[in-house]
């Protein structure tokens, strides 16, 4: 199987590979490569012959405070303007990548072969960095996009079912945002973990030129794009209270419950948005389901320690909160609303609301 398509952006149009052995394909060219590769997956990358810097993906590692020893082992391998990264990883090591190709010597071509369905899925496309500083997540960062996005199927299958299931919470994340044909076309692939690697292909697909519309459109996030932050406002608190022990795609899924239950508590759902919401969630938890275990430091978690977490996300302005929920017909809509006590107090229900169904079940 293989399939392949191009994106857009500002900077010119790049290309996005599915298929298998893509990463032996990039070596074949007479450019200086020097590969940035998470370091669990040195042993899948042993026929490389170009230098490798090993990064550890972590959290403390996709940090700004972490960038220059990586762009110091740019220097000592000879990197110039006319060097090409090749990213081999799942979204640390891209973060860590498009960030550091971005502003070494003002520039560097790159290339991303994305290691985790949530990479291949969802953030693979798009060219943005998130980068940590201190315990503040994704505060810096900007964008610039690969030369070229190479998605190796084969790295799915080593994947344990909590990472693919956090790959399938972005994919529902974005049909979802596009709106209810593309939210049926995405539940009429039967998107369980473990996948099978026809379905993962269908999905991965399905997902990116379902994104591909939102980047072409919005490609740095001012308007349609920025409902992509679905589930991730609520979902970065959960990440952050917790200390990064519920990973990445599963908080954006708890997340998503909590932005429903915000809807809910706040009235801003009709019969029908109901209706449809609730198969969002209905899907959600079904993932989920097999995954209570990794759910579990989210019982001790206190709403209104949540809260505190999620006051200092970045989307939000010194007087209003910024959240992405289903309003109305079940059409997400990036709503404003005040730092107040009332709002305030709904968050902390919708927090507790979400969290409760994420790990007991029910509605």
């Amino acid at each position: 199987m293989r399939a392949s398509f191009d994106i857009n952006s500002s900077t010119g149009i790049y290309r996005v590979s599915l298929g298998e052995g893509l990463v032996q394909e990039v070596t074949a060219s007479d450019a200086h490569r020097i590969f940035i590769v998470d370091r669990h997956l040195l042993p899948q990358v042993a026929f490389v012959s170009d230098p490798i810097i090993a990064v550890d993906a972590s959290e403390a590692n996709k940090s700004l405070e972490r960038i220059a020893p990586i762009i110091e082992a740019l220097k000592h391998h000879g990197a110039t303007r006319e060097t090409e990264i090749v990213a081999v990883g799942g979204g640390i090591i891209q973060d860590i990548a498009t960030f550091v190709a971005s502003i070494y010597m003002r520039g560097l071509r790159w290339h991303y072969c994305p290691t985790t369905l949530l990479g291949m899925v969802d953030s693979c496309i798009g060219g943005k960095s998130s980068i940590n500083v201190g315990a503040l997540k994704n505060l810096v960062g900007n964008f610039h996009p690969p030369a070229s996005i190479l998605i190796d199927l084969a790295f799915v299958h080593s994947l344990s079912p909590e990472q693919q299931t956090s790959g399938l919470m972005e994919s529902v994340k974005i049909c979802y945002a596009r709106g209810a044909e593309a939210f049926a076309d995405y539940l009429a692939l039967r998107p369980t973990a473990p996948l099978q690697t026809d379905t993962a292909f269908a999905i991965i697909e399905q997902s990116l030129t379902t994104k591909k519309w939102f980047i072409e459109v919005d490609e740095f996030d001012q308007a349609e794009r920025l409902l992509l932050n679905f589930g991730h406002t609520f979902g970065h608190a959960v990440e952050s209270a917790t200390h990064f022990a519920i990973p990445h795609g599963i908080a954006v899924g708890v997340g998503i419950l909590m932005a429903y239950k915000y809807a809910e508590v706040a009235s801003l759902l009709s019969p029908a948005g109901e209706e449809r919401a609730r198969r969002l969630v209905d899907h959600v938890q079904a993932l989920l389901q097999p995954l209570r275990h990794t759910l579990a430091p989210l019982i001790r978690i206190d709403a209104e320690v949540l809260l505190k977490h999620f006051e200092s996300d970045k989307k939000h302005s010194q007087s209003h909160y910024r959240v992405i929920v289903p309003v109305e017909d079940g059409e997400l809509q990036r709503l404003s609303v005040p730092r107040s006590a009332i709002i305030q107090a709904l968050i902390c229900n919708a927090f507790a609301l979400g969290a409760g169904i994420a790990v007991r079940g029910g509605i």
